[in-house]
């Protein structure tokens, strides 16, 4: 056994506020001009009201959202009752972490985070995919 484990607690909420950070601060700089103006929500679970809109009855299925009007559909005319948001749900990816096994997490926080900026930026899950194939 590693000792360096023995005597380390699970990361908390502040510590993916940090490694979000590093990845938000690593970002190419036309994404992180993006990202600038997108408030970052770090929560253990998905609010219960946004499980239920999505239909997702495990709050483990669902690691992070982007939560807003994508810039391919924003208008002058928008009159936003909140920012948009990226919502980072740690005990889920921790879950994922933890069962890949293959992964460092600050690397899965950013494929996390990156993930929903390209929803920001207005890409499709089917489009992300093309450049992303992070399950295999």
């Amino acid at each position: 056994m590693n000792e360096s484990w023995a005597a380390r607690a699970a990361p908390s909420l502040e510590d993916f506020e940090t490694l979000a950070a590093a990845a938000i601060a690593a970002l190419p700089e036309e994404f992180r001009a993006a990202a600038a103006g997108i408030a970052l929500r770090i929560e253990d679970f998905a609010p219960d009201d946004i499980l239920r809109e999505m239909e997702i009855d495990d709050p483990f299925e669902l690691t992070g959202l982007y939560d807003g009007i994508p810039l391919t559909q924003k208008s002058v005319f928008d009159q936003p009752d909140r920012p948009d948001a990226i919502w980072l749900f740690r005990r889920p990816i921790l879950d994922e972490w933890a069962g890949r096994g293959d992964v460092a997490l600050g690397e899965l926080i950013t494929h996390v985070y990156v993930h929903e900026l390209a929803h920001h930026l207005g890409w499709s899950d089917a489009d992300i995919a093309t450049i992303d194939r992070w399950w295999e």
